[in-house]
């Protein structure tokens, strides 16, 4: 007991050898095991788990033991579910790409393949025999037959599905074959079936030496939607939703409160136990406990009740994909029921209670046929391997039950009996969960074309703005329908993005009509094999009191998906209105290198007359701020220009004509300027403002450190810059000021892995109070408000020079000066930095009046007092 496992396990090394090399190898402190995997030629895998892990999932753990002393082959790495699924879903994925590459339509393969599929994995959990010691494996002989004679393909196929689909038992072959139906096989949707080349059965029969019994239905549909489709092939082998990420919404809207309510009745009944204990039970000759039909409130009773709650749960996927939400969910529900028969049969010997969760329980919506039958398929697959893993011998005739309940429609619009747009209508659910589409605003219209747009915005407008992420519709929908009474809680992941001020209004209805009690800011994702950045946000009537965020316990869920003080109710100020601006957008490769730039920059005038630094400037982006500046240069001709007047830079246009009007072909945008000589969004207003003043501010859009500096020269930001429009010492100190910093922080969206704040002009600078208006004139100026003034605009100069000297220090090596960042300066302040930023913190609080020991609450909550007076002012 207790002792080093890592200890243990290196001298169990020591014995291999001299034990054969076994394939297993097994240390165990009596509550901890850990099974290390010793096959040839794989790497080592190891499975561990403790005794208490039995609780949670008895079945699942007792498989691997039996399987460590009854078949350790397994247990092979190579045989691990995932690594199965990935190995049908390529191979499948092949024989799709060929039955294509013959005309034959898509559906109709997929709808062909899935039907092997099943069969297959019906061969390896023995559903098409009655006698287990006479294995019937129907579609592997005739694979093996067409190997002679691949051209019977056709028929063969043919007869099996015939055979599948008949109500009565039928015979193929020698053996008979049971009723599966389901749809899948049903006769009155006959499915076309496709002649093989010899080269296809032998990949087929490749695939039928797999153990389908051991595929993994959580990650099932995924795998082969990308083996089946074309365009995703190359992904299979990429990340996939791992089942545990699932959980992170599975379990709180759904487990959660089922399980609550179980232990709740297990608590309740438990005096009752010890005095049914106590009595011998009235066990009839069959063995069945004999009894009345109980009271309501009897132990028995009260557990039949809850047993039918638990079969009436209805769990709702409005954008189901391939179904991995809903087999977990499923899962998940299957465990809860099995707990509860179990625990019914121990503590109070009911023996009459069945199995009852299933498909039916399932409810989904996705827009695409072929991901919608691979998530019936998911769980057909799914609900018959739990039954038998579980020890449940006796299948329902059909064996597939119909899942009509898993629709192919779009989720989110629909159209009245004039052909009009409205909402689309979702079914009653007590749960919602699910993965809505990550497209952001900019995407959509690229996405599902303009016509679409148009009917969204039509219907969803003004609650939903046109600009914002997709996610956004699916969950107001969730919202609507928990108003609504159609369901109880829904979860559902979003883009990290959904805390911006263009979608932030979905979240405050949600915080308004209900509230938000469970959430994950920014977390990775792999949908479709790219990794990602994603948000989950839960959601009900407000009725939960149990509110984490991140995975940790919350006081309180904010719309922006914080637990301080909530930033979001912060308004917009017209004072800070002419001064804050994005870089502008190139949509092309409008820069060019350094070389390039000073020779465009040397070159003599042009044709009329003008130099080329007319068009061609430095080219200032938000890694330059924080590194150094890259040595990029811009070629920018403004809007007024017309193609003839642009034609006259030469240098710079005959660039522009050869590498962006090509990269404009190959990228068209309704959005973009016909003018392809100029940039997408050039912001002219910013760059006249930014030319009349001696200097400016710029901070990065996305940084670790929130640090702003002075730019003197002629840049062009880019739209990862954050443009002020200020010269002034007093400004810039306000805003390198620990009030700012946590204003911008509380502000801040979080966009990707590194989790790095936002700084958004119209969210963080537009609402951010200035100790007084930012637009006072200096006459208007009281006494003590110049005094402050002063003192702000000294101390950050001060500030600022002491970093440039840091910066930019003469004679230095220039490997050495590349170091010289922000970044590094930040990382790592030395004490001069800390004094400084200290300097300036004490002078812009005074100006506010305060006293320099606020905490970082109190500060939030006295700017936004200050935010909300200035508003109604």
């Amino acid at each position: 007991k207790r002792k080093n496992l890592d200890a243990a396990y290196q001298q169990l090394l020591g014995y291999r050898e001299g034990l054969g090399n076994p394939p297993l190898l097994i240390v165990s402190d009596m509550n901890r095991i850990e099974i290390h995997t010793n096959f040839t030629n794989t790497d080592p895998r190891v499975i561990a788990f403790n005794l208490s892990d039995f609780r949670d999932n008895p079945f699942h753990y007792s498989k691997i033991l039996l399987d460590v002393f009854r078949n350790p082959d397994a247990l092979h790495p190579n045989r691990d579910p995932r690594h199965i699924t990935a190995t049908a879903a390529e191979k499948f994925g092949e024989v799709a790409q060929a039955l294509r590459d013959l005309d034959h339509d898509p559906n109709q393969v997929a709808r062909f393949l899935n039907r092997l599929i099943f069969c297959l994995f019906a061969e390896s959990m023995q559903l098409f025999q009655n006698d287990t010691r006479m294995p019937h494996r129907p579609l592997t002989v005739a694979l093996q037959n067409l190997n002679r004679q691949p051209e019977r393909a056709r028929e063969r196929f043919a007869a099996l599905f015939e055979a599948m689909a008949r109500r009565d038992v039928y015979d193929y072959g020698p053996y008979p074959i049971p009723w599966f139906n389901g749809g899948l096989f049903d006769e009155s949707a006959p499915t076309e079936t496709f002649p093989l080349t010899g080269d296809l059965v032998d990949i087929l029969l490749e695939t039928s030496e797999l153990d389908w019994s051991r595929i993994d239905p959580a990650i099932f549909g995924t795998l082969f939607e990308r083996g089946l489709d074309p365009a995703r092939r190359s992904q299979i082998g990429a990340h996939y939703t791992d089942p545990d990420n699932i959980m992170r919404v599975v379990e709180p809207v759904v487990v959660r409160p089922l399980r609550r309510e179980f232990e709740a009745l297990r608590a309740e009944l438990e005096p009752e136990r010890r005095s049914v204990e106590e009595q011998p039970a009235p066990y009839g000759a069959n063995g069945a406990l004999e009894m009345d039909a109980p009271s309501p409130d009897s132990p028995t009773g009260r557990i039949r009740a809850f047993h039918d709650r638990l079969a009436a749960v209805r769990v709702l996927d409005p954008a189901c994909g391939s179904g991995n939400f809903l087999y977990v969910a499923m899962r998940e529900l299957k465990q809860l029921e099995d707990e509860l028969i179990r625990w019914a049969d121990s503590a109070f010997s009911i023996k009459t209670l069945h199995r009852r969760i299933g498909p039916a329980n399932l409810l989904g919506i996705d827009i695409d046929q072929f991901a919608v039958d691979l998530t019936r398929m998911s769980l057909w697959i799914g609900d018959i391997q739990w039954a038998l893993q579980q020890g449940y011998q006796h299948l329902p005739s059909p064996i597939l039950s119909a899942i009509d309940q898993i629709e192919c429609r779009d989720a989110i619009l629909a159209e009245d009996a004039e052909g009009n747009p409205t909402p689309a209508e979702w079914p009653a659910a007590e749960f919602i969960v699910g993965n809505p589409p990550f497209l952001g605003g900019k995407l959509i219209r690229k996405a599902v074309g303009d016509e679409k747009i148009e009917r969204l915005r039509e219907v969803w407008h003004p609650l939903i703005s046109g600009n914002s992420d997709l996610c956004t519709y699916w969950h107001e929908q969730a919202r609507r329908q928990i108003s609504g009474g159609k369901t109880r809680r829904a979860g559902l992941l979003a883009t990290t993005s959904i805390t911006q001020q263009v979608n932030l209004p979905v979240l405050e209805r949600i915080a308004e009509s209900g509230g938000i009690f469970s959430a994950w800011r920014n977390e990775p994702w792999a949908p479709d094999g790219a990794a990602v950045r994603i948000a989950i946000v839960a959601q009900d009537d407000g009725a939960e009191s149990e509110l984490t965020l991140d995975g940790e316990p919350a006081n309180q869920i904010n719309p922006d998906l914080t637990q301080e003080a909530y930033m979001g109710g912060a308004r917009r100020l017209q004072e800070n209105a002419a001064y804050s601006y994005r870089g502008g957008i190139r949509a092309g490769p409008f820069d060019i290198p350094y070389d390039d730039g000073r020779r465009m920059l040397n070159a003599p005038p042009n044709v009329n007359g003008r130099p080329n630094s007319d068009v061609v400037f430095p080219l200032l982006i938000g890694r330059d701020l924080a590194q150094r500046w890259s040595e990029r240069f811009v070629i920018d001709f403004g809007e007024e220009r017309t193609m003839a007047q642009a034609a006259q830079y030469e240098l710079p246009f005959e660039h522009v004509k050869a590498e962006v009007k090509p990269w404009r072909e190959r990228n068209p945008n309704p959005e973009h300027p016909e003018e392809w000589w100029q940039h997408f969004v050039p912001q002219r207003k910013m760059r006249d403002a930014i030319a009349s003043l001696p200097r400016w501010i710029a901070t990065p859009e996305t940084s670790t450190h929130r640090f702003f500096s002075w730019i003197t020269d002629n840049s062009v930001p880019d739209v990862s810059v954050v443009v002020l429009l200020r010269s002034d010492d007093f400004a810039f100190g306000v805003l390198a000021s620990r009030a700012h910093s946590l204003w911008s922080l509380a502000q801040a969206s979080r966009i990707g892995a590194g989790d790095d704040p936002r700084y958004m002009p119209t969210r963080t600078f537009l609402t951010f109070p200035f100790p007084w208006p930012l637009d006072t004139p200096d006459e208007a100026l009281s006494d003590s408000q110049i005094e402050h003034r002063d003192a702000i605009g000294a101390v950050a100069a001060s500030l600022n020079n002491q970093r440039e000297a840091w910066l930019n220090p003469p004679n230095l090596d220039p490997t050495e000066l590349r170091q010289h960042t922000m970044t590094n300066l930040y990382n790592d302040p030395p004490t001069w930095l800390e004094i400084a930023h200290r300097e300036v913190d004490e002078a812009v609080f005074a100006a506010y009046g305060w006293p320099a020991d606020l905490s970082d609450d109190e500060i939030l909550e006295r700017l936004l007092e200050l935010n909300l007076e200035r508003a109604e002012d």
